[in-house]
C-alpha cells in the first residue's frame, strides 16, 4: 500500500467526500480487504449501493481489486493509499475546490463525532479508558505556528508508531487533531 494520495483536483476531492464513501475507504484501511457485501453489512446500506461507491472510489484511484484474496462470487476491495492529503490552498482557488475542502473537513468531523459515541469506557481497561479522550484548546497563534504544531505534531505520531511497532500491547488508535482560526466577530460577540 502507498503512504498517501495527493489529489490536485476539486473534482477528485468532492467525489471522496461523498459521506459513504468516506466511510468505505475509511473501513478498508483501518479493517482491511473486503467485499460489497461485507461493507454494506458494516454500514448498514445495501451491497448494491455499495458497489456503486466503490467503484466511484476505484474509478478516481482510492480503491484496487485485491489479487491476494479473490472471492468466486464478489470483488475484494483494498485500500490504495494509508491516507489523503490535499492543497487547501491551491484548492481553495475556485469556488468548486473551496466547496469540496469544506465538505470534507466537515466529513472528518464526522468521522471523530462516531467514534467519539462509539467509545463506551466500560468495554475497555483502566489503562485505555486513561490513556483515551479528548481535549480542546483556544491559543493565540499567527499562521507560522500553527504549521510549526501541525508538523511537529505529524513528526511526533510517525516517531511513536515507529518506537511501539510490534508492541504486544498495542491496539489500533483513531488518532485525530484540528484546528481551525475562529471568525474575528464570532469572539468579539463573546
Amino acid at each position: 500500500m502507498e503512504e498517501q494520495y495527493k489529489i490536485t483536483d476539486a473534482q477528485v476531492l468532492k467525489a471522496v467526500a461523498h459521506p459513504l464513501r468516506v466511510r468505505l475507504l475509511g473501513l478498508l484501511r483501518s479493517d482491511g480487504p473486503a467485499t460489497a457485501s461485507e461493507l454494506g453489512r458494516k454500514v448498514g446500506e445495501s451491497s448494491g449501493s455499495t458497489s456503486y461507491h466503490l467503484r466511484e472510489l476505484f474509478k478516481y484511484g482510492f480503491i484496487e481489486e485485491d489479487p491476494d484474496r479473490r472471492d468466486g462470487r464478489e470483488r475484494r476491495w483494498r485500500a490504495r493509499h494509508r491516507y489523503t492529503s490535499w492543497d487547501a490552498v491551491e484548492l481553495s482557488g475556485t469556488q468548486e475546490g473551496r466547496e469540496a475542502v469544506k465538505v470534507v473537513h466537515l466529513r472528518q468531523a464526522e468521522l471523530v463525532g462516531r467514534l467519539m459515541e462509539a467509545f463506551d469506557p466500560g468495554d475497555w481497561s483502566d489503562e485505555w479508558v486513561e490513556a483515551a479522550g479528548m481535549s480542546d484548546h483556544v491559543l493565540l497563534l499567527p499562521p507560522a505556528a500553527l504549521r510549526e504544531l501541525k508538523n511537529r505534531i505529524d513528526e511526533l505520531l510517525g516517531e511513536i508508531a515507529t518506537r511501539y511497532a510490534g508492541d504486544p500491547a498495542a491496539g489500533q488508535v483513531a488518532v485525530w487533531y484540528g484546528a481551525m482560526p475562529r471568525d474575528h466577530e464570532e469572539e468579539q460577540d463573546r
